[in-house]
């Protein structure tokens, strides 16, 4: 083994960083990685460079519960600028148009944004990472192109305004995942008859983690030159990104054949969905899924 590869070593457990604006999400996930000496971590959904918050990092176990946290709700605030409509919706694009803002009183923005409210259907902006044969739509739309894109029903749970200006609003939101933020502020705008960007965005919540207290890179590099130990005190348990599922305790008996991939009946547990499995030690043992026969199968063993 080369001496690079001896660096790294195992970590396991979940980061809730607050990511500045400026680097990507990637870029921001490799720096967190190396301080760390982290030999396996990924991130659970993308922050644009533009935006800050909540870019929750995985380590070494925890990246197997990385697909139950990109299915959860996400929480924002973000802040709209009212009169201009950019090429991307986002501060960073080219003015496309201006129009005047006029006097909006808090009824008319409350009835244009309850439109918003519940179940509602976006058209994927071109500047986004989805694919359109085999080339990311923000390529294309880079080359000049634009095509058609199908519309995604997404689902806004509160849309709540704290704070506005002459052209400002400032929006609380909590939606399900894939929504599109800029796609709403512009959808928004239109309603208001102004047009609106994102001027600025701010994930405050993924999933179980409403609101957390957040490591910031400067306090991830102070602890870090108090060593290792003292940089795993910052992480969370694998099994907190599950804590909105139920519990279910196992007997040494039931760990055993659930280790083994099979399905266990236990007695009292929930009737559907998925539950946190813990074994006769209380040790996390992994994601398990309620059978249509009341049984309880491994979906997403953590640990061996």
């Amino acid at each position: 083994m080369s001496r690079r590869n001896k660096q790294f070593r195992d970590v396991h457990g979940i980061l809730l960083f607050d990511k500045p604006k400026g680097p990507s999400s990637n870029q921001a996930l490799q720096k967190v990685k190396r301080l760390y000496h982290a030999r396996k971590a990924g991130h659970t959904g993308s922050l644009d460079p533009l935006a800050d918050g909540l870019l929750i990092i995985c380590f070494g176990a925890a990246t197997k519960v990385t697909s139950f946290l990109l299915e959860s709700d996400k929480r924002y605030i973000t802040v709209c600028k009212l009169g201009i409509d950019t090429a991307t919706a986002d501060s960073e694009g080219e003015i496309i148009r201006k129009r005047p803002v006029g006097r909006l009183s808090d009824h008319r923005i409350d009835s244009a944004l309850n439109r918003f409210r519940g179940e509602i259907e976006q058209i994927p902006p071109m500047y986004s990472a989805l694919k359109y044969k085999g080339k990311r739509l923000y390529q294309l739309a880079r080359d000049g192109v634009e095509v058609e894109r199908e519309p995604r029903r997404a689902y806004i749970k509160q849309l709540q305004l704290i704070d506005k200006t002459n052209d400002t609003l400032t929006l609380e939101i909590a939606c399900s995942k894939g929504t599109y933020v800029r796609t709403l502020v512009e959808d928004i705008g239109e309603a208001l008859g102004c047009g609106a960007h994102v001027s600025a965005l701010r994930r405050t919540g993924t999933g179980p983690y409403q609101d957390p207290s957040m490591v910031t890179m400067q306090r991830l590099i102070d602890v870090a030159e108090q060593g290792h130990e003292a940089m795993e005190q910052l992480l969370k348990p694998v099994d907190s990104a599950l804590y909105g599922q139920p519990a279910v305790q196992l007997t040494g008996d039931m760990t055993f054949y659930i280790k083994s991939g099979q399905a266990v009946l236990v007695p009292s547990a929930p009737v559907m969905g998925y539950v946190r499995l813990y074994d006769e030690h209380e040790a996390f043992v992994g994601v398990g899924a309620i059978l249509d026969d009341g049984r309880v199968a491994p979906k997403r063993l953590i640990f061996p």
